[in-house]
Formats: structure tokens, sequence, C-alpha cells
């Protein structure tokens, strides 16, 4: 009987992508699986056509052979034997056409995984944030085991795995799907250990604390990370280690309080200075520095110190230092004092606004707003 055109058999155009092909044949092979169809015989041979079909047409050179010269240009003998039989189990095919959902599809071993990253969190002052350190940290971790170099064995010598047969993988049928699975006998490594390390017990690792010297730019700010590559856990089986990150946490400053590259700080100035002007030493973190303050200077002004902030890891730029004023009222008067400054304030004119603008303008708000809350 002369055998059906492949393409109608896939139920596809003759121009049909790579793509189009396999979802034809995904779906011919699930509607005609006899383990889905057991009490039809015929199914078998509509799946061994559609099987027969697509490993021709998935094949570009058997595909050009079929297209110029029809079956006898991919099957001379006509027979099952041929380039386009039907060959393998039910097991084989469907490893061909889940494969790329469950992961399977072939004999790999299984890469192996980096160890884990580690993170370290690092308390730093001010200071030691802004000109930079190096710190010593000791990080517990696990590390490469030295008596068997991460191998897990005492001799060095490992086992193809009798499970797997050294693929790190194990096929499972349920029904009319073949799942890959990792090897549950290696834990997809693929070999076993007949003799293991007595020092870690065949894992190729050990608990450790490892002291480590972190070098700590200059400028680094709350959160920032540094990247130690190679220094995290070491990996399983002598698998590369991952890397370590050490997370810097600053801590609070008595005196300066950090935003971006700029800080900020308050001054306490008395009322003497701040009425009548002069001049305050300015703590900031090359030094002291002096601070002009003009008369009449009101709690709450900000003056600006170019420069005098923290040098940025990042942008190299030097951030300012933000000085905010604050009017600081005497405490603990003595009686003379008491008499003084009531013999100060009767010295003030009736119209107050001359000498305290800005208790007298919130005075006339304070009048409008029930005026208008009255009316």
């Amino acid at each position: 009987m002369a055998k059906r055109d492949y393409y109608e058999i896939l139920g596809v155009q003759k121009s049909a992508s790579d793509d189009e092909l396999k979802k034809a044949y995904r779906r011919l092979a699930m509607k005609y699986h006899p383990d889905r169809n057991p009490d039809d015989d015929t199914t078998q041979e509509h799946f061994k056509e559609a099987k027969e079909a697509y490993e021709v047409l998935k094949d570009p050179q058997k595909r050009a052979a079929y297209d110029r010269f029809g079956h006898e240009g991919v099957n001379p003998g006509g027979g099952p034997g041929g380039a386009g039989g039907f060959q393998g189990d039910v097991g084989d095919i469907f490893g061909d056409i889940f494969g790329d959902i469950f992961g399977g599809g072939g004999r790999r071993r299984q890469t192996r995984q980096r160890g884990s990253d580690l993170r370290f969190a690092l308390d730093l002052d001010l200071e030691e944030a802004v000109s930079g350190i190096n710190r010593e940290i000791k990080v517990p971790t696990l590390g490469e085991c030295k008596t068997c170099n991460g191998s897990g064995a005492r001799d060095g010598n490992k086992q193809t795995c009798t499970t797997c047969g050294g693929v790190g993988q194990v096929r499972m049928q349920q029904g009319i799907f073949s799942v890959q699975q990792t090897c549950p006998a290696c834990q997809g490594a693929g070999q076993q250990i007949s003799n293991p390390c007595t020092d870690c017990g065949g894992q190729g690792r050990i608990r450790e604390t490892r002291t480590l010297s972190v070098k700590i730019p200059a400028g680094v700010d709350n959160g920032d990370r540094i990247r130690l590559a190679g220094e995290g856990e070491a990996g399983a089986n002598g698998a590369p280690p991952g890397d370590l990150y050490v997370e810097v946490r600053v801590r609070p400053h008595a005196i300066f309080e950090r935003d971006g590259d700029d800080l900020y700080c308050e001054v306490p100035v008395c009322f003497t200075l701040a009425a009548m002007g002069g001049e305050l030493e300015i703590p900031t973190l090359d030094g002291q520095v002096k601070l002009k303050v003009p008369p009449e200077t009101q709690t709450g002004r900000m003056f600006r110190l170019k420069s005098k902030g923290v040098k940025s890891v990042r942008s190299h730029r030097t951030g300012d230092l933000m000085c905010r004023v604050v009017l600081e009222t005497p405490v603990k008067l003595t009686r003379e004092q008491k008499d003084l400054l009531k013999q100060f304030e009767a010295t003030f004119t009736k119209d107050n606004s001359l000498h305290n603008p800005r208790s007298q303008s919130w005075l006339k708000g304070v009048r409008e707003f029930f005026d208008r809350m009255t009316s």
C-alpha cells in the first residue's frame, strides 16, 4: 500500500517551520498514544506513522531529499528498518516530545552547583566609613575539606553510580508522561563514594571560621556592599565556591547625620551671639573651622560649608556640611540675671514689630484665623 504524504500525516504545509512540525507531532502523539486508547488497535499504527513522518521532516537533509524524491529519497528499502522507519519504545518517543518541558530527553550529567553566597554585616563608625579602613572579619562558613580536597572520598576515588549509570538523572514513567528526575542515590552527581572521608563524612566540606581582611573604600554609606569573589561557601563535591558580600552598616553619630554625600549638624547658639553676631568653632571631619554668625540670626537658619561633607565613593564629588542654628534659652538664672532681663525687656518700644518681626507676623496670622472662624 502506498505511503501517505508526510506533510499530510502531520497536517502541515510544506513551508512549515521546525516549531510547527514539533507542535503538530506533539498533538498527534498525544492523540494516538496507546495508553490513551487501550481499546483501539489502530492507534499504534497512526502513532508510528506520525513518528516516521516527524523523524524525516525534522532532519534538514532528510527533508530536502524527501521534498525532491519523495519516500524513495529517504527510505529506499521501504521497510520499518530504513531511515524513516519506527524505532524505539514509547518512553523514548515521549522523552523527545516532553524533554523540553520536564528537562529530560538525553543522557546529560548535571553540572556541579557552585557554593552558596554569604552575607556579612560590618558595623563602622562614620569616620571609618568616610575615610576608609582595612578591617579583619571572622566569617563562619562551609569550607573545602583539606583532607580529601573536597572530593568527599578518603582515597580520592569515586565509582559510577549504579542507579543512574553516571548520568545523574533517572527517568520516571507515569502513564503517558516520561519525567527526568535527579538520581536519589547520588543526588545528581553521577558518582558514589564507597570509602568516605572521615573528616567531612563524605560531604567534601567542613564547618570553619575564616579570617579575612576587607578593604573598605573611603566614602561608603549605609547599605553599600563589597563583593569578595570566591570567599563564600565551598561547593559540594569540589564545585566552585560562592561569593561573600560584606554589607556596611554605619553607626549613628553623636554630632553628624549623613544624607548622601552631605553632612548635617545642629549648632546651639546663645541669645547674645545670635543677636549681636560673632564667630563659632564648628567641628568637621577634617578638623575645626570658624563659622561667622551675622547679627540678628534666627533659630533654624542653615549655613552651608562647601566641600566639608563626604567624598563620594562613586562620583568622587565631595558633599557639603549643613549647619543649622538652634537658639538656646538660658536656664538656672540667678535673681540678678532675671532682673537684668526684665530691665532689657522694658527697653523695647510698645511696637514690638521692630524687634520681633516674626512674632508680630505670627500674631497677625492668628487674629486673621479667628476672624475667619467667627465670621
